[in-house]
């Protein structure tokens, strides 16, 4: 049997031609799917009986299954789910006002190994398939009973190392026959793949791009992300420079403050002169602890003075409030499992 989910909505359309169908039936069966979030092909109601019954001889819609939800206070909620292969992912959704965000995983674990992030501690299994990832977005926005209006790649694993299923779901999410979603409200987000930055710059989707800095000079850097030894500070900025000349648009620095590590005065000028001339936004993030982990995260004092000595040569400074933390939703968190 095969999963319908797995066609792009090219793949369909051959699919549709080499059954003998009108060319409409693509976009038919792609909108019950992806937009009204069917499971089983006999809801197809618009299709006839006989196409019904041959398509179930070969076909089948797969779903993610979920095996747990939790909810903090500030309404964040995770999710668990389960794949197809029994192995474990979670979405986080983050609910602000009239913005409602899903932060979706690229791999089940992640092979990078980063101390900033409870991920990293479990090692990699495998990538995601594209739809998997979109499939996220449609779970969480049946779940939720909300349009989701933002999707963020921040969740488990490194979306650049998984990069043309990632680029697949952007466009299934951003397809009129998908899921609608704005180019503009979705973020990929990188720890620094410098060749796949130089390749994301010729995608043609208006799509965001967030890099997970963490550090203003390679030792600091290495020392939180050791993928720095094959990505060094130099080549990164000199991709992102590249980047944001062809693509006229700013970028988004994730830099999560841990402290005695990079949250000192030192790592303040660094970190301004290492950015200044790239238009970009900064994100200060409070480090999330999770278990077994011994960084700590600064005092609310320390982050504030820390952005201060930023806003000088780097305007664009804000300091976000972590969402989730108590039920490990926060950045960082992510583990395919949940504690209690």
């Amino acid at each position: 049997m095969i999963n319908l989910k797995s066609f792009t909505f090219f793949q369909l359309k051959e699919l549709i031609k080499e059954l003998g169908w009108e060319e409409y039936r693509a976009t038919q069966i792609f909108t019950w799917i992806w937009q009204k979030g069917i499971n089983d092909i006999d809801q197809m109601t618009n299709l006839a009986k006989t196409k019904r019954e041959l398509l179930k001889e070969k076909y089948y819609i797969s779903q993610l299954k979920l095996a747990k939800t939790q909810k903090a206070k500030d309404s964040t909620q995770k999710f668990l789910f389960t794949l197809m292969d029994d192995e474990n992912i979670e979405s986080v959704y983050i609910p602000e006002s009239s913005r409602k965000t899903v932060c979706v995983s690229t791999q089940v674990g992640c092979a990078l190994g980063c101390q900033i992030c409870y991920t990293g501690q479990i090692g990699f299994l495998r990538n995601l398939k594209f739809f998997e990832i979109a499939d996220q977005v449609l779970q969480v926005q049946k779940l939720v009973g909300q349009k989701l209006s933002n999707v963020v790649f921040m969740g488990m694993g490194e979306p650049f190392l998984n990069y043309e299923e990632c680029l697949k779901a952007v466009e299934l999410l951003n397809s009129d026959n998908g899921l609608n979603i704005g180019a503009r409200k979705i973020t990929v987000s990188t720890v620094g793949i410098t060749d796949k930055i130089y390749q994301f710059t010729q995608f043609p989707l208006q799509v965001k791009l967030a890099i997970s800095l963490n550090g203003a000079d390679d030792k600091t850097r290495n020392y939180l992300m050791p993928i720095t030894k094959k990505y060094p500070l130099k080549e990164l900025i000199e991709a992102i420079r590249h980047y944001t000349k062809m693509k006229k648009k700013r970028i988004t620095f994730e830099y999560v403050l841990v402290k005695g590590i990079n949250d000192r005065a030192p790592d303040a000028d660094k970190l301004r002169k290492l950015l200044i001339g790239i238009p970009c936004k900064i994100n200060l993030i409070p480090f999330n602890p999770y278990p077994g982990c011994k960084l700590k995260q600064p005092t609310l004092t320390e982050i504030e003075s820390f952005a201060r000595s930023l806003y000088t040569g780097l305007p664009a400074v804000t300091i976000r409030k972590s969402k989730g933390s108590e039920i490990l939703a926060g950045c960082g968190q992510l583990s395919g499992k949940f504690t209690t």
